[in-house]
């Protein structure tokens, strides 16, 4: 970048954080300036790129996420790797026969409804999780009739399958 284009940024970065604070010409002429090196600039910069970028790849990813269960719906498909979130509809009682899981079916975007089975074995156990909350996740998708299934939304141990996870009120359970 050359250093004209980290001028202008820089400029752009000043008047959003004084704005932020509420300063006033008057203010401005009272306080003083606060110096930031070269590198302080370009990290904050970064920063703010990567922000942006990962909220907005976040709600790409989601969109994706439903096209590929509805085509994986429609298609009859098992084994597809998928990204999305939905509302908790209904919550189920754990499954604990074989490897535990905690289960609950989520209303997605798009209308359909899936059934996350999340290992409880290999990943914790969302214990604060209600009727309307938002889980994010990313898992594997399997049809059947009722609009599928998502499980592995945890880590794989022996690292032969994507590791997966869910996202709760800002933790993330893998």
């Amino acid at each position: 970048m050359s250093n004209k284009t980290n001028l202008s940024i820089a400029g752009i970065v000043g008047l959003l954080v004084a704005g932020y604070f509420g300063f006033n010409s008057e203010n401005i002429q009272q306080t003083k300036p606060v110096e930031y090196s070269s590198q302080q600039q370009d990290e904050h910069i970064e920063q703010s790129k990567t922000t942006h970028l990962n909220s907005q790849s976040q709600a790409s990813r989601s969109e994706k996420g439903l096209a590929r269960i509805q085509q994986a719906y429609e298609a009859k498909q098992k084994d597809v790797q998928v990204q999305a979130s939905g509302k908790v509809k209904a919550i189920l009682r754990d499954d604990n026969e074989g490897s535990r899981h905690q289960k609950f079916i989520l209303t997605l975007d798009n209308g359909m409804t899936v059934l996350v089975a999340h290992n409880i074995d290999l990943s914790p156990r969302i214990d604060d999780l209600q009727k309307g909350d938002l889980v994010e996740f990313n898992g594997e998708y399997e049809f059947n009739d009722q609009g599928g299934v998502v499980h592995w939304t945890h880590r794989d141990p022996q690292n032969r399958h994507e590791h997966g996870w869910l996202k709760h009120n800002g933790k993330i359970y893998e």
